[in-house]
């Protein structure tokens, strides 16, 4: 087999003419969609300025049209060129992350601000207005702007349109887990076109191909193939190679090009604010913070867990009675179903649910245990005869664990957080996996927005560790935000 034998499920590269080389279509979908990004903030700020004018100038004195043009664009002006400085338009943060969304908001914070210390400056009374209404507004309606724009562009990724081409640089065991992360998720942009590895071979020392990324060359000829063939990022994960001075000198090389150089130390599984980088003596260094286990923003996490559960609570309650009747009209025992599950540092409390099995369900499990289709520690069944039919639907969009919110007001739980294991589930945990109870269980987190009981059960304990480590109130937020998505649609429940 020759190189030029593999079959790539991507567009072809293209010769330039004259010289033989190889190039890449240009990316013009980045261009298109900052503009888009730039377009739609402005023009969503307008529509807030001009609705606020429109709304409250007519109940204003005679002066108000001045006044308001003035304040008007003044705030339009404001809000772009604080997102401007702010670097909220940059290509490499649109589209993925939240790194996107705190730049956003970061900037308008900072506009709300110049606006509030201009209208102290002029004594202008007109400029509570925009402060408490008009940059509200703003927010809210650039975040919902950005997110259906998201939207959009994750579901041209998912069709293998508006990816951003990858060389990966390492080792080939390495560059294959690289390659599968993308595959798995495509929102993420990326789409790994080429590998260069130590000897320009796959695995073996004979391959062509890594997962069917062919293999173009070696580590030494990277920025060569960089220039040559258009990649817009340059992917370096660990081996033996890579030393400071090359990584330095690729760097360098890369100075002038398009493609962005990403290093992959592969040391832990942190990231998000704990991970930092500081140049100390000249060496750059990654410095890894504690997690946060205490503290203000774990008294804000409290707070938010017993009013967001309070709230929940008074807007489920006529859903609640209603499906409390269904399971008591459906099947003979209580509507509710306690269970004794292991919380924060290891200490049991009773978790409550809705009724979705058969009464005295939980004494038959032995029986089913060469149906568990559970992976590690779970057992799992994906058509447990015991659950009833009203179950089964409660199970499906995750309503029978809407009494959970009790538990989260009484302060046994919180609204995000690791999976709450049975009893004989942690005690068979080890060293490692003990560190998902460090933090109160959630009623949803990162297990349920990325599979559920479909995960493998590695994968399952490798995310509630991520979240133990890398929790922040951004991440909640995120989690939370995601998990109406996954109920509504219901995969891997059941």
């Amino acid at each position: 087999m020759q190189r030029g034998d593999l079959v790539r499920p991507f567009p072809p590269a293209q010769r330039r003419p004259g010289n033989g080389s190889i190039s890449r279509p240009t990316a013009d979908w980045e261009q298109r969609y900052r503009r888009t990004v730039i377009v739609g903030d402005t023009v969503a700020t307008a529509v807030v300025v001009f609705t606020i004018g429109n709304f409250f100038g007519v109940r204003d004195a005679a002066d108000w049209h001045e006044k308001w043009n003035i304040l008007a664009v003044g705030t339009e002006l404001l809000v772009v060129g604080s997102l401007a400085a702010s670097r909220s338009w940059a290509p490499g943060v649109l589209g993925q992350g939240a790194e996107e969304f705190r730049r956003l908001s970061r900037s308008l914070f900072m506009a709300t601000v110049v606006l509030a210390l201009g209208g102290i400056a002029t004594t202008s009374r007109n400029v509570k207005l925009w402060i408490f209404v008009a940059m509200p507004m703003i927010v809210v309606v650039t975040m919902v702007a950005r997110y259906l724009l998201r939207l959009w562009l994750h579901r041209q990724r998912k069709e293998g349109r508006c990816l951003r081409p990858v060389l990966a640089a390492g080792s080939p065991e390495t560059v294959r887990d690289l390659i599968a992360r993308t595959r798995r998720f495509p929102h993420l942009g990326w789409r790994v076109d080429g590998v260069c590895t130590g000897d320009g071979l796959g695995f073996g020392g004979d391959g062509l191909d890594v997962d069917g990324v062919a293999v173009v060359g070696r580590l030494a000829d990277v920025a060569d193939h960089v220039r040559r063939d258009g990649y817009r990022v340059v992917a370096v994960t660990p081996d033996p190679h890579w030393s400071p001075h090359r990584l330095q000198r690729l760097a360098w090389n890369l100075e002038g090009s398009e493609a962005e150089m990403v290093v992959a130390p592969v040391l832990m599984e942190v990231a998000g604010p704990r991970l930092h980088v500081d140049a100390v003596l000249g060496i750059p260094l990654l410095r890894v913070s504690m997690p946060v286990f205490t503290g203000g923003h774990r008294v804000v996490k409290a707070v938010v867990d017993r009013l967001g559960a309070a709230f929940l609570l008074l807007l489920f309650a006529p859903l609640m009675v209603l499906v409390a009747l269904l399971v008591l009209v459906d099947s003979r025992g209580g509507a509710v179903y306690r269970q004794r599950r292991v919380g924060k540092d290891g200490r049991e409390f009773t978790i409550v649910k809705f009724r979705t099995m058969v009464a005295g369900a939980h004494g038959d499990r032995a029986g089913l245990a060469a149906l568990n289709e559970g992976a590690g520690l779970l057992f799992k069944v994906r058509r447990d005869p015991r659950v009833t039919r009203v179950g089964s639907v409660l199970r499906r969009y995750s309503i029978d664990e809407l009494p959970q919110l009790f538990n989260v007001l009484a302060g046994s739980m919180s609204l995000v957080g690791p999976r709450p294991p049975l009893p004989e589930e942690s005690a068979a945990y080890g060293p490692d996996i003990r560190r998902r109870l460090l933090v109160k269980p959630g009623l949803t987190g990162l297990w349920q927005i990325s599979g559920r009981s479909d995960l493998p059960w590695e994968e399952a304990v490798r995310l509630d560790l991520r979240y133990v480590e890398d929790w922040s109130l951004a991440l909640d937020a995120v989690i939370l935000w995601k998990t109406l998505r996954a109920v509504l649609h219901g995969h891997g429940a059941y």
